[in-house]
């Protein structure tokens, strides 16, 4: 099988060996954009892709099965196209991929900003609060649009965000005859009508000078949460997520979720990083889901049940976070068979009765016992002085084959 890039361009953009491949080919599939760009020379059967794509995938190929076929796909097939489904399917030995310049590519020479220098932010079947993650003074984005209704979401988005100063271009039909880009207007300003549906938008955040500033790192001000008291403060926030080290394509069970700061700063951490937060309570539960989508990560999946009883139903961990219900019976056992060797548990607790299970959790198991203790200056009299907060009693552990010295397994 071989995947053929193609352009709005159409046949003239494309090399010899690409259209070496589509003159050549028994079966051509694709898109019906893509495939009414080939001229009648293509001779072979012209078969549309399915809706939805990926599940038809195995099927179509078994019913052409020994046949040329070659693939039609936007710009690269490898960057957020069809070439990824097709090798994860076959094998990456059994796919020919010849590429075509991306619509980034393409964006980034119309607009003289460096690739490497941007962040591409695709919105094709995914929700546009995922963009809000992205969102930093000064950075520059490139947003893949699922239609012609997307600029006027992302200008929606910035607005709502505390970026309606960033400057927005719309860039369509890139590479082909139809090309056009339109001037830089702020997203406060938008006000253009849908355009063409194949467009990207192109962002120079700018942030209004009164809106919240959020870091790329964990800790971010307590005032970015909704919540009603349960919320791990911003501190021992900070230092929590430092422990549960999280890294690409993890999956953190969040358990006690309260407002979900934990498996939110998570996943804001890498866009594949995925949490689920569990919350007994549906209120709290609705809440989480409001934090996730308003601070970028959309995807945080919020089980609304009491733990250990739906953990069971869950994918297999990498890390596991309890910040609330330590004392529900077999809670801290569950958590633990559930954790692969290598896998991290991390529970944080202001209680006595839950720091006696940490402490015999620690005798057992080992790993690190900390005491967090935050204190802020406030106003006394004419004076200042320090108001201390709940101090936090942290149990950090790895699983490991081998019992850790001092642990009793």
């Amino acid at each position: 099988m071989t995947v053929v890039g193609i352009g709005a361009g159409g046949w003239a953009g494309i090399p010899d060996g690409s259209r070496t491949a589509l003159l050549d080919a028994e079966v051509l599939i694709g898109g019906p954009r893509q495939l009414d760009l080939l001229p009648p020379e293509c001779a072979g059967e012209r078969i549309r892709w399915p809706a939805p794509l990926r599940p038809a995938v195995p099927g179509l190929l078994a019913a052409h099965a020994g046949r040329r076929i070659a693939v039609l796909a936007s710009g690269d097939p490898m960057f957020y196209g069809i070439g990824r489904a097709l090798t994860e399917v076959l094998g990456a030995g059994a796919v020919r991929v010849l590429p075509h310049p991306s619509s980034v590519s393409h964006a980034c020479a119309r607009l003289g900003w460096p690739l490497e220098d941007v962040e591409v932010v695709t919105l094709v079947g995914r929700p546009a609060a995922r963009l809000a993650a992205a969102l930093h003074e000064g950075r520059r984005l490139l947003v893949l649009s699922a239609d012609a209704t997307t600029p006027a979401e992302v200008a929606a988005l910035l607005r709502d965000r505390g970026f309606g100063p960033s400057r927005m271009r719309v860039l369509e039909q890139l590479g082909g005859p139809k090309e056009q880009v339109t001037g830089e207007v702020a997203a406060d300003e938008w006000s253009h009508p849908a355009g063409d549906p194949l467009n990207l938008v192109a962002v120079a955040c700018r942030r209004a000078p009164d809106a919240l500033r959020l870091g790329a790192v964990p800790g971010l001000p307590d005032a970015a949460y909704e919540h009603d008291g349960q919320l791990t403060k911003r501190h021992v926030r900070a230092a929590t997520l430092g422990v549960l080290a999280p890294a690409p394509g993890e999956l953190l069970w969040d358990i006690g979720g309260g407002s979900g700061s934990i498996a939110v700063e998570w996943m804001r951490t890498h866009p594949s990083c995925r949490a689920v937060s569990v919350e007994r309570d549906p209120v709290r539960a609705e809440r989480i889901g409001r934090n996730a989508e308003r601070l970028g990560v959309p995807g945080l999946r919020v089980v609304t049940g009491a733990a250990p009883a739906v953990l069971a139903e869950l994918p297999s961990p990498d890390a596991v976070f309890i910040g609330g219900g330590l004392t529900a019976p077999g809670l801290l056992d569950a958590c633990w068979e559930a954790l692969p060797v290598g896998g991290r548990l991390v529970a944080n607790t202001v209680t006595l009765e839950s720091e006696a299970l940490l402490a015999d959790a620690h005798r057992r198991h080992g790993g690190e016992l900390t005491k967090l203790a935050v204190a802020h200056a406030v106003p006394v009299g004419g004076f200042t002085g320090w108001r201390q907060a709940m101090p936090v009693t942290q149990w950090a552990v790895q699983k490991t084959l081998d019992p850790l010295p001092g642990a009793d397994r």
